[in-house]
C-alpha cells in the first residue's frame, strides 16, 4: 500500500507556455511564498509534464514566473529521479561535455544536438522549505541543466550551435507557434 499519492494526482493540467511567450525568456523570481499555493502549483507542474510525456517541467512553462521545478527522469543507468526544486541553484556542471539530442515541451515535436555537461547539481528547497541537494549524471544531469535554464530565461536552443541551430531555426519558423524564434539567444 502507498503512504502517499503519486506526484501530480491530484493536479490539473495547465496550458504549455511555448516558445516566443515573455515569461519564457524572463528570468524567474524566487518563491517567497510556502503555502498551499506552491504545493498546488507544483502538483499542477507534476500533472502537466506527465500529460505532455516530458520528464522535466519548469514553472514558467506553465505561465508561472517563479523559481519552481519539477523532475521524473531516469539517468544513463535507468535510474528514475523524481522530485522537485523550489529556487534552485545549479551549484555544479562538470565532466566531460556532451552533444546530445535535446528536447523540450516548449518547443513541441523538436529536438537539437545540445552540449551539456555529464555531471550536474542543483540545491534548494522543497514546498516544506527543507533544504535538497539534487546531483544527476548523463541524462539526468542533461535535464538539470535544462531546468535551470528554463528559471534563468532560456532554451536548449540557445546552446545549438552551427549547422544544427541554422536548421533548428528553419524548422521553428515552420511550426504555427515559430515566430518566437527572434528571441533566442545568439
Amino acid at each position: 500500500m502507498r503512504n502517499r499519492l503519486i506526484p501530480g494526482s491530484s493536479g490539473r493540467v495547465r496550458a504549455m507556455t511555448l516558445l516566443g511567450t515573455p515569461v519564457l525568456h524572463t528570468p524567474c523570481e524566487p518563491v517567497t511564498d510556502f503555502g498551499p499555493e506552491l504545493s498546488r502549483l507544483v502538483e499542477d507542474m507534476f500533472a502537466t509534464m506527465y500529460a505532455a510525456n516530458g520528464v522535466g517541467l519548469a514553472a514558467n512553462q506553465v505561465g508561472v514566473g517563479l523559481r519552481v521545478f519539477v523532475y521524473d527522469c531516469p539517468d544513463d543507468e535507468d535510474v528514475r529521479h523524481l522530485g522537485h526544486v523550489v529556487n534552485p541553484r545549479l551549484v555544479e556542471a562538470d565532466g566531460d561535455v556532451i552533444r546530445g539530442p535535446e528536447g523540450c515541451l516548449s518547443l513541441p515535436g523538436l529536438e537539437a544536438p545540445t552540449p551539456r555537461y555529464d555531471h550536474a547539481v542543483v540545491e534548494g528547497v522543497r514546498v516544506d522549505g527543507s533544504p535538497v541537494r539534487v546531483q544527476g549524471t548523463g541524462f539526468f544531469a542533461r535535464c538539470l541543466q535544462h531546468e535551470s535554464d528554463h528559471l534563468d530565461g532560456g532554451v536548449y536552443a540557445d546552446h545549438v550551435t552551427g549547422w544544427a541551430r541554422r536548421r533548428l531555426l528553419r524548422t521553428i519558423g515552420k511550426q504555427p507557434w515559430g515566430s518566437g524564434a527572434d528571441v533566442l539567444k545568439v
